[in-house]
């Protein structure tokens, strides 16, 4: 649940339908599998729907609607607003479901950069790793930046972009927060696109780390790290 917790904070919507006294929690992403997992998790039987992208270069996003006042108003106690892109404020999560929850908004609104160089043959070279989460609201990042330090993540830096806020972490955070993120994990349990993406970077490396391989080994196979 904190991993849906934290997916719901990254690509969740509150929706108030005061003209029909319902309260809804709607989920999309542009991974259905995402949204099929997030819907097992909830023990939900809604129907999963699609909608259409708004520019000629997005894409098709899947959703899941849930009808619910009780979840609605736990949410709206633990932080979370209709329109919450600007006001979101990052919520109490006890420290032993920290990194579930930050893997679920990291899922949502997290992505993973590579910083190249050419090598001496023209080829190009993975130099450096950068983890990058987005918010609307930079309060949010502070507190997330604030509650990833008490799981050994240092070096934060919070940036402007031209929509949003983004906290970015360099390379040694960013093993750090692979290794919180994926350790005790079962199957299926996160977005696999994203984690290929760490495993792109490591396989890119003469050095290992036996933490790090022993991560990708178990969930290569999809067994439960012990």
């Amino acid at each position: 649940m904190a991993y849906v917790l934290g997916y719901i904070y990254a690509d969740g919507t509150l929706i108030n339908a005061d003209y029909i006294r319902g309260k809804y929690i709607t989920i999309t992403s542009v991974d259905k599998d995402s949204i099929k997992r997030l819907r097992a998790y909830l023990n939900s039987e809604h129907v999963i729907f699609t909608r259409k992208p708004t520019h000629t270069k997005g894409k098709l996003q899947y959703g899941l609607k849930v009808g619910s006042h009780k979840i609605y108003d736990d949410l709206l106690k633990l932080g979370l607003y209709p329109n919450k892109s600007l006001t979101i404020s990052f919520p109490d999560v006890p420290q032993k479901y920290l990194a579930d929850f930050v893997r679920g908004y990291f899922d949502g609104d997290g992505c993973i950069y590579f910083e190249k160089s050419t090598g001496t043959q023209g080829q190009k070279i993975i130099k450096r790793l950068r983890t990058i989460f987005t918010s609307g609201s930079k309060n949010y990042l502070v507190k997330m930046e604030e509650n990833l330090k008490k799981i050994g993540l240092e070096n934060g830096k919070i940036y402007k972009s031209q929509r949003a806020h983004q906290l970015v972490y360099p390379t040694k955070d960013s093993v750090t927060l692979f290794i919180r993120m994926y350790s005790n994990t079962g199957k299926n349990s996160f977005f696999m696109r994203k984690f290929n993406k760490f495993k792109e970077y490591f396989k890119s490396k003469s050095e290992s780390i036996d933490i790090v391989e022993k991560i990708i080994k178990v969930h290569s196979y999809g067994h439960v790290v012990k």
